[in-house]
């Protein structure tokens, strides 16, 4: 098993790698809208999932892999309102690529954001 860190993404706010890769698969920690700096980005839906994806496109980057290598994504967001915005914005990342998704509307996230999105990916590493 190895840990995955990155100065591209913005580092862990608790006592969690921001990746760990083990048999194959890097499996991310949950990202937020945070930029890699520590600065939560606010304002709408559309802004902090672009920044949930810029974050997670770097982890996979340290970790040998890339949105085109996730087999699984799990997005949480705090309105199901929202997902018909949240799923354009997904669609533009992932493109023609359909891992297998989970999304749930959570009650609360970390720092109060609108959303935070986790992946499993494969990996050469």
């Amino acid at each position: 098993m190895n840990y995955v860190a990155t100065e591209n993404a913005p580092k862990a706010i608790g006592p969690y790698a921001q990746a760990v890769i083990a048999n194959g698969l890097v499996y991310t920690s949950g990202q937020i809208p945070l930029t890699p700096a520590g600065e939560l980005v606010e304002g709408a839906i559309e802004e902090q999932t672009h920044q949930v994806f810029a974050n997670l496109k770097a982890v996979l980057a340290e970790a040998g892999s890339s949105l085109d290598q996730v087999i699984k994504a799990t997005v949480f967001i705090k309105d199901m309102n929202e997902f018909g915005i949240v799923n354009e914005i997904y669609a533009q990342h992932f493109g023609s690529h359909t891992p297998a998704r989970s999304t749930v509307e959570v009650a609360r996230l970390p720092k109060d954001v609108k959303i935070e999105i986790e992946v499993i990916a494969l990996t050469d590493k």
